[in-house]
């Protein structure tokens, strides 16, 4: 086995099951990862700083898919072959997590320390499913994470057809843009959006990413459906993720199709919080913080619905999610 005799820096742009690409100042290396992040070390009181010399009570399996995402800033050790060892994953500026599929809680982060997530929707084939919509709005919330909406395919559409809703979200601050790759409607704006930004795409299959993408820069919505490919091959885990550099700057990070999605750790007793036009509400209610804003008396929330201050379509996405 060679010998570890250097380290270094740099950000995980790529991965397979078991390799990891790391793009650092000198080039790119290809790693592994120390089992020692597989696990967590659980020690016998709370604050492990307090007594230097304890012992380790047990290991734990962490509760992921796996301790490295697209975009983390990592510690690797190089041997003399060249390749790397990634012994730790520097923090994280935020992240973006679903439940993983399968039986067991675990959670996977798709992309780390992203500037913005694109959430794309179609206008019709397939439908829009704003319930989905919202449920990736508050993760992005949660996560801290800017979002952009994306409405494709407004060709297939009569003219207008979305603008209500689209202004209701842009009325509650986000970014949105309707486009079209047949008569380039928008692809000027989701390039200025796109440029100098580290952007994870999101949307379900068929929503047009591929011809949106080709659209913005010729080829890329190739090259992007090609690692979608492989991206399904793995059963609870991707397969394939890869940082894609854009001519004009910036990168793209792809995600698989998602027909559902399970929120990572966010609790239903801060749902609300998440929901922006919610927030002012929170804790007015007659039951305070306790309230669930579903049918408790003296809701403030649901007074405000009523009163066509919060749309009453979001408000049930909002019950939605609890269920």
């Amino acid at each position: 086995m060679a010998r570890h005799n250097s380290h270094a820096e740099g950000v995980v742009y790529k991965k397979q099951i078991g390799t990891y690409f790391v793009h650092t100042a000198d080039g790119d290396v290809t790693c592994s990862i120390s089992s020692r992040l597989r696990k967590e070390l659980v020690y016998p009181i709370a604050d492990k700083s307090s007594l230097p010399h304890q012992r380790v009570q047990k290991v734990n399996d962490i509760h992921m898919v796996d301790p490295v995402a697209i975009g983390d800033c990592v510690k690797f050790v190089i041997a003399e072959d060249g390749t790397g060892m990634i012994t730790e994953v520097l923090p994280r500026r935020n992240k973006f997590a679903r439940s993983a599929a399968g039986g067991k809680t675990l959670e996977q982060v798709i992309a780390a320390n992203v500037d913005q997530m694109v959430l794309v929707f179609a206008a019709t084939l397939p439908d829009p499913q704003w319930n989905l919509l919202d449920r990736f709005l508050v993760t992005a919330e949660e996560a801290e994470i800017p979002a952009l909406i994306a409405l494709t395919k407004l060709d297939l559409v009569p003219p207008g057809m979305f603008d209500d809703v689209m202004d209701e979200y842009r009325a509650l601050g986000y970014r949105v843009v309707q486009t079209s790759t047949v008569d380039g409607t928008g692809i000027e704006e989701v390039r200025a959006e796109l440029k100098d930004k580290l952007s994870v795409l999101v949307g379900k299959s068929g929503v047009g990413k591929t011809s949106l993408l080709n659209a913005v820069q010729p080829g890329l919505g190739l090259r992007i459906g090609e690692v979608s490919k492989a991206l399904q091959k793995g059963k609870h885990t991707t397969t394939h993720v890869e940082m894609i550099p854009l001519d004009f700057g910036g990168s793209i990070v792809d995600t698989p199709g998602m027909r559902q999605y399970a929120m990572w750790d966010v609790d239903d007793g801060d749902l609300a919080y998440f929901f922006r036009e919610m927030r002012p509400y929170i804790g007015t209610c007659r039951f305070g913080v306790d309230c669930t804003h579903r049918t408790e008396p003296g809701c403030a929330i649901l007074r405000a619905v009523g009163a066509g201050k919060i749309s009453e379509r979001r408000y049930k996405s909002y019950v939605r999610m609890l269920e």
